[in-house]
């Protein structure tokens, strides 16, 4: 395996990425691959908020991992910022390598560098092997989460 890379996503990552949350049973239910045009205004929102960092795991040129990591200031924990992690995917070639670790360790070491009192996730309940692999990864399943589509 080549020198991996995590940096900040680039437009022409877009369709790396969207393969990539299109690449399991529930993103294939909900993404669209062949058409970028939400994905690509969404990355643009994303490239100017300061709080957002979309990020690719690029290894021998090919985009093999992502996530997005947001800085949150809050009030509650005593003025406490968090930070949240969502849309972790690794590339099917890639899976059981050990990247998903490293793009969880990056969020964490930038969430420090921001910070940030607390690094929190959310993963559906069908995702057991994720659940598994955050648990080993120290995070603690301490809250029932809900969400509401609009």
């Amino acid at each position: 395996m080549g020198d991996l890379e995590i940096r900040p996503t680039t437009a022409e990552d877009i369709p790396a990425v969207v393969a990539m949350l299109a690449d399991d049973p529930l993103g294939a239910r909900r993404e669209s691959p062949d058409d970028l045009g939400p994905y690509l205004a969404a990355f643009e929102r994303l490239r100017v908020d300061p709080n957002q960092h979309l990020v690719v795991a690029v290894r021998d040129g090919r985009v093999v991992g992502t996530l997005q990591l947001t800085i949150v200031p809050g009030l509650s924990r005593r003025g406490a910022t968090r930070s949240i992690v969502e849309g972790v995917r690794i590339h099917r070639d890639e899976r059981g390598g050990g990247l998903g670790t490293q793009l969880i360790e990056w969020a964490i070491d930038e969430s420090r560098r921001q910070n940030c009192h607390l690094v929190q996730l959310t993963s559906d309940k069908t995702r057991t092997d994720a659940h598994r692999f955050y648990e080993r990864l120290g995070f603690e399943a301490s809250h029932t989460g809900f969400k509401l589509q609009l």
